[in-house]
């Protein structure tokens, strides 16, 4: 499952959200498998609130986390 999520957050260019989040970590000065790990405990997140509302999660809505202070 670590490798499937890993792979996925690689996708990171692709999804808004996640490019938000990734920018604002590199930005902050974390390195780049930093920054990627947090994008996938980020989906990982999403991924749970998904199945246990059972409904899916648009992919416009950005939380506050996600956006950069």
């Amino acid at each position: 499952m670590r490798s499937a999520l890993y792979l996925a957050t690689l996708a990171v260019r692709h999804k808004p959200p996640l490019r938000t989040v990734h920018q604002h970590l590199l930005d902050q000065g974390n390195e780049q498998k930093v920054a990627l790990i947090a994008c996938a405990r980020e989906l990982l997140t999403c991924l749970k609130a998904v199945l246990k509302s059972r409904t899916p999660r648009p992919d416009e809505l950005v939380t506050a986390r996600d956006t950069p202070a």
